[in-house]
C-alpha cells in the first residue's frame, strides 16, 4: 500500500489557514458587537411622576367625599388649577359622626399636615372651621357654606356649581402666585 504524503492541513479545511483565522476573528467580533448592542442600556424614559410645587391645597368634605354635589365642583376646580400650576391638591373625608366637633379633628389634622389653604365643604366641615381657625391663626381656611368670615377664614357663598368651580380654581391659582 502506497502512502500519500500529507500537505499539513486536515482534509475538512478547504480554506487556507490565514483566511480561516481571520474569518473566525471577524465572526467573534460581530457576535461581541451584537451582544453589546443588545445589552446596552436604553435611554431612561421621562419621569411619569408629576413635579409639584411646595404649596398644598386641601379639601375637607363630608363622609361621601368629592361625590357630594356641593363638593364636586370645588374638587374639579382644585384639580384644574393643580394641572395648570403644579400646586398639590388633596382631599379628606370626615369619618364617623357628621358633626362640627368630629370635623374639627380632621381640620386640625390638615393644619398639622401643613396644608397652605384648607377648603371646607359640607355642613360638618364648615361647622368645624370657626373653632379650628381660632386655634390656628396662621392657617388659612375657605368655607363653602354659611359661616362667619374672620381674619383667616374666607367664605364662598356662591350657589352655581360653575361659579363654585371657578372660585376654587382661582383660589388655588392665587396660592401658586403668592410668595412662598
Amino acid at each position: 500500500m502506497r502512502q500519500v504524503p500529507r500537505r499539513g492541513r486536515p482534509s475538512w479545511v478547504s480554506v487556507p489557514p490565514p483566511v480561516w483565522r481571520w474569518s473566525l476573528v471577524a465572526a467573534v467580533l460581530v457576535a461581541v458587537a451584537t451582544a453589546g448592542w443588545l445589552l446596552w442600556p436604553a435611554d431612561e424614559p421621562p419621569p411619569r411622576q408629576r413635579e409639584y410645587r411646595a404649596e398644598t391645597a386641601c379639601l375637607l368634605t363630608g363622609a361621601q367625599g368629592v361625590g357630594l354635589p356641593e363638593a364636586s365642583p370645588v374638587w374639579s376646580g382644585m384639580q384644574e388649577a393643580s394641572l395648570a400650576t403644579q400646586v398639590k391638591v388633596q382631599f379628606l373625608e370626615v369619618d364617623g359622626p357628621q358633626t362640627g366637633a368630629q370635623a374639627e379633628t380632621f381640620l386640625a389634622g390638615l393644619v398639622q399636615n401643613r396644608c397652605d389653604v384648607i377648603f371646607a365643604v359640607g355642613a360638618a366641615p364648615v361647622a368645624g372651621v370657626p373653632k379650628i381657625a381660632a386655634r390656628y391663626p396662621q392657617a388659612r381656611f375657605v368655607a363653602f357654606g354659611a359661616v362667619a368670615p374672620s381674619r383667616n377664614v374666607s367664605v364662598v357663598e356662591a350657589i352655581d356649581p360653575e361659579e363654585i368651580r371657578r372660585q376654587a380654581h382661582d383660589l388655588v391659582v392665587a396660592l401658586a402666585r403668592s410668595p412662598s
